[in-house]
């Protein structure tokens, strides 16, 4: 065979895979959510609603599919997770800081889609500012908004509305997000915002609200809501467990009022802290509460068919694993039946005299004889070590792994539906994900058009 008869055939069969490549392409575009749930929906949304859950690694929601499993019936119900996924990506920050990425450098490349160091909030690694998606569309007319269930001036958010060298000056970001003209802000981190800062909100024409109980007052126009000194209470632990829902609601309903469309984050902040924590029962409680909200968020765009929701976590915390030492088993049983966080059941072990009995109620299961040693011991120690001897042996009887108190590396799940959904499917970057929700937005007037 000749090369020329090599080099016609190898074109046939490039033309070849190309077009199996795109009738599967067209294929799995017919199967995604969006169109699934939507049928002729937009093909560009007005709106987009980005929703992080923080550490969210895939073992995250692999493990909350086995905790809400119904036990009584044969099958395995999926979750709100398994229904919108559409992709994976990669988290690795800038070089410089290696593999393994910490939540400001994430969320950098989520909101501006450069990669940064370690702790950079939305500048470069040159500690240059780069425009994030917020600000590129409150310079097209779109209407801005964040709810989060850490303070609003965290790592994440902060990414997404402001600029800073470091995610730990907590009180400078307070104070640019003056600047931001960010419609709708709701969290924690009364903290960081002092009187005299609120007071400049409120002149700017915020409204500002300090307790929970006002959400369902504001009706209209910008809010700053600020309901915890720095995060909101432990979903497993709180009267209102449905917070994160609620805040998720009231901002696509103030948003919604805004013409040309808007770009709202939503993220549930603490299944990350309860990752570091190590703490499997407080982590699904709070994915619990972070599911709630993408349903609050589906349901808006059944009845707003012009919105895309994206969800995907920022990166994985703790190194979870759905079974540990050898056994294979996963017991969801005992987890769904402690009836609050480890925190609370310490706290409360360290006040009471009949502190083995309520800590029993509050597990859910009594501790055996050398487990109500062990706990005994811990509690002459404090707090921190009667926490963490709880936290001991609710793995130990659920077989829970955890491999470190920080950070992975590995790659996270992307979830979307709504306009525009399939752009998200396969293996992409975090970069790729800030990219392509960039380019959905309105396209900026020429002046020859602006003076037509």
């Amino acid at each position: 065979m000749g090369a020329t008869q090599k080099m016609t055939i190898f074109k046939l069969c490039i033309l070849a895979g190309a077009a199996l490549v795109g009738t599967m392409s067209v294929a799995a575009q017919a199967m995604t959510p969006a169109q699934t749930m939507l049928g002729d929906a937009p093909s560009v949304p007005k709106n987009i609603v980005i929703m992080i859950g923080d550490g969210m690694g895939p073992a995250y929601t692999s493990a909350y599919r086995y905790y809400k499993d119904n036990p009584d019936t044969q099958e395995i119900e999926q979750t709100v997770f398994d229904r919108l996924l559409v992709g994976t990506s990669s988290t690795y920050p800038a070089r410089v800081s290696g593999y393994v990425t910490d939540s400001a450098a994430a969320a950098t490349a989520l909101a501006t889609g450069v990669k940064s160091y370690n702790g950079a909030i939305s500048v470069d690694i040159n500690k240059q500012t780069i425009p994030t998606i917020m600000e590129k569309a409150k310079a097209l007319g779109l209407a801005t908004g964040v709810a989060v269930t850490s303070q609003i001036n965290h790592a994440t958010p902060a990414a997404f509305l402001s600029h800073n060298e470091s995610r730990s000056n907590y009180d400078a970001l307070a104070k640019s997000y003056l600047t931001t003209d960010t419609d709708v802000m709701l969290g924690g981190g009364k903290k960081y915002f002092p009187v005299s800062l609120i007071e400049k909100f409120q002149a700017k024409g915020y409204q500002y609200l300090s307790d929970f109980n006002q959400l369902d007052s504001i009706k209209q126009g910008k809010v700053i809501g600020l309901f915890a000194n720095v995060q909101l209470p432990w979903a497993i632990d709180d009267n209102d467990k449905n917070k994160l829902s609620k805040m998720t609601a009231k901002a696509l309903e103030l948003l919604s009022q805004h013409d040309k469309g808007f770009v709202l984050l939503i993220e549930g902040s603490l299944i990350d802290w309860a990752g570091h924590n190590n703490d499997i029962v407080t982590a699904m409680g709070e994915m619990e509460e972070f599911a709630n909200a993408i349903e609050v968020v589906e349901q808006y765009i059944r009845n707003n068919d012009n919105t895309l929701m994206l969800v995907t976590a920022d990166h994985n915390t703790g190194g979870l694993s759905i079974g540990a030492n050898g056994e294979y088993s996963w017991n969801t049983s005992i987890i769904r039946g402690v009836q609050a966080s480890p925190d609370f059941i310490a706290n409360d072990a360290l006040i009471h005299d009949d502190w083995l009995a309520r800590v029993s109620l509050n597990l859910g299961f009594e501790p055996n004889e050398d487990e109500a040693s062990q706990l005994a011991r811990a509690r002459m120690q404090g707090k921190e070590v009667m926490t963490t001897s709880i936290k001991h042996l609710i793995d130990s009887r659920s077989n829970t792994g955890w491999t470190t108190g920080g950070h992975t590396g590995v790659d996270v799940q992307v979830f979307a539906t709504g306009p525009a959904a399939s752009l998200f499917a396969g293996y992409q970057d975090n970069t790729d994900i800030a990219n392509k929700l960039i380019s959905l937005l309105p396209k900026a007037k020429s002046k020859s058009q602006s003076n037509k």
